[in-house]
């Protein structure tokens, strides 16, 4: 499953958005649509699901939509603001022993 990486806070509206890397303290700013792409994809709908809202959203057909979303999904997951695999929530305590 997508999802934000644990350090990334996301502030979205359909006129575009921001996450920040609380690691770095940057901000890494998202155009309207990738905004839309993202907020799909926190939705907790697969990918596939995602691009098909996006594509009926956007007027787009299946195959552009997927593309342009996974082009979202895979910019954040460069740059160490999400990721597919499960994240864990819990803090580990005790990291020096």
């Amino acid at each position: 499953m997508w999802q934000l990486a644990e350090s990334a806070h996301p502030v979205l509206t359909d006129e575009g958005g921001a996450i920040l890397d609380e690691r770095t303290g940057r901000w890494t700013h998202l155009t309207p649509t990738a905004s839309a792409a993202l907020m799909l994809l926190l939705a907790g709908t697969t990918e596939e699901e995602a691009a098909g809202q996006y594509a009926q959203r956007y007027g787009l057909d299946a195959g552009q939509a997927a593309v342009d979303v996974r082009t979202v999904a895979d910019a954040l997951t460069a740059q160490g603001l999400a990721t597919a695999e499960p994240v864990s929530r819990r803090r580990r305590w005790g990291w020096w022993r």
